[in-house]
């Protein structure tokens, strides 16, 4: 058993035809891989196992959730390096499969094959972490099937999100007018850039769909006087929205509510906000969620869709959600291109005018909130559990990278249902978002 680091080393670059760009220290203490670069840790051969039983990411996945596997160094440096190998991209999952068979198709590589399957130990399925979502059978995006998947995301604590989001509690991407701002600031202009788009004022009715923890409905009724719905699935998130409200002395301006948008019925809203929310609506659902905004705003009403975009593919049938996010962070979410959004709001009869592709400001709010994770790591664990700030920590610096790699991208829509008469009631020049 002696140098199982050296071991899965040889087999690791057999496979891949290139030197692993990781360190590699195994359950035996043993190293190998280029000295100074981020160390791979198996912590235990039960990381094998896994693998074994799920092949690629899934398998990595647990591992890395049940603490079976970790990265020591730089973080972003490792998973950049390692991108190709834990996630298969949309942009080249079928080239990766293809070297993997041409690989075991060779005597050695089935030999290092048989040799990792010495070092895995007892040929005995692992149990999943309890953080993997257990999903009920049936039809995606149903009423009850989406307040679940929001519960598994959102209900993990409202302490907990505090410590990750700071005092904001802004659960989106931020708006930065420099990466020296501070998190707290560019929350704080998103929410107000989102308001002056909006065009509120004094005596307008908001809607927001998926409300968070309340923050912008109270922005928009702090600063612009408005009357505000905010609804979430999130039984936790409306709790804690509630409360801000009513110590903020807002509780007359500003209801919270435990509703899907599919539900709403005390039309009309002179403005909708939809912040980070549209992802969890599923390709097969958009035509709806764009058609039932349309349905609550006044004539000449705005809505600001903002929403994390994935690069298009040439054959867009063959798109699949990464299973680390689709079993641990967001179930059933699924992302769509820019182009693709834009055609559906334009299909509900929405009229499109600005578009704007925040994607680098995402990265900066990522690596933001990893920040605050690692610096009060101890806490987080103790208010979820450990597997699920592992699951945090993870999502939240692949995705900077992926935003950094324009691998995805965000954008707001500024969309407009605009009379018969053409007067959409936007400006000129209305760039300057003034209200």
């Amino acid at each position: 058993m002696a140098d199982a680091a050296g071991r899965l080393t040889k087999l690791a670059e057999e496979v891949l035809g290139a030197p692993l760009p990781v360190r590699i220290r195994a359950w035996d203490r043993s190293e190998s891989g280029p000295p100074g670069a981020p160390t791979l840790v198996i912590r235990h051969r039960r990381a094998l196992r896994r693998l074994l039983f799920k092949p690629g990411e899934l398998g990595l996945a647990r591992a890395w959730v049940a603490g079976d596997l970790d990265i020591e160094g730089d973080l972003y440096e490792a998973l950049d390096q390692l991108a190709g190998l834990i996630w298969e991209r949309d942009d080249a999952p079928k080239p990766q499969r293809a070297a993997v068979l041409r690989a075991l198709a060779r005597p050695e590589i089935r030999a290092a094959a048989r040799e990792l399957l010495s070092l895995a130990g007892a040929p005995v399925p692992p149990t999943p972490p309890a953080e993997e979502v257990r999903r009920r059978r049936g039809p995606l995006h149903t009423l009850r099937r989406d307040k679940e998947a929001i519960s598994h995301h959102y209900d993990v604590g409202n302490d907990f999100y505090a410590l990750v989001l700071g005092p904001s509690m802004v659960y989106s991407c931020a708006y930065w007018e420099s990466p020296e701002a501070t998190l707290e600031d560019a929350q704080r202009d998103k929410l107000d850039l989102i308001c002056r788009k909006l065009g509120l004022r004094e005596g307008r009715r908001l809607l927001d769909v998926g409300c968070g923890w309340g923050s912008m409905v109270l922005h928009a009724a702090r600063e612009y006087g408005v009357r505000a719905v905010g609804i979430t699935l999130s039984e936790e998130q409306a709790t804690f929205a509630r409360k801000r409200i009513a110590e903020a002395g807002l509780a007359d301006r500003i209801e919270i509510r435990v509703q899907d948008y599919r539900e709403i019925k005390d039309e009309p809203f002179d403005a909708i906000s939809s912040i980070g929310m549209a992802e969890h609506v599923g390709r097969t659902q958009y035509a709806e969620y764009a058609g039932a905004l349309y349905s609550l705003l006044k004539p000449g009403g705005r809505l600001l869709n903002h929403q994390i975009a994935r690069r298009p593919l040439a054959d867009e049938e063959a798109y699949h959600v990464d299973e680390f996010i689709d079993r641990y962070v967001f179930p059933d979410g699924e992302l769509a291109p820019i182009g693709r959004t834009v055609g559906q709001l334009e299909d509900a009869g929405f009229e499109v005018r600005d578009v704007e592709a925040i994607r680098e400001h995402y990265a900066l709010t990522l690596r933001s909130w990893v920040t605050n994770l690692e610096r009060h790591w101890d806490e987080a664990a103790r208010l979820t559990s450990a597997g699920r700030a592992r699951v945090w920590r993870l999502y939240m610096a692949a995705s900077a990278l992926s935003f950094e790699r324009n691998r995805i991208g965000v954008n707001q829509v500024l969309a407009v249902r605009t009379p018969e008469g053409g007067a959409s009631g936007v400006s000129l020049r209305e760039r300057t978002w003034t209200g």
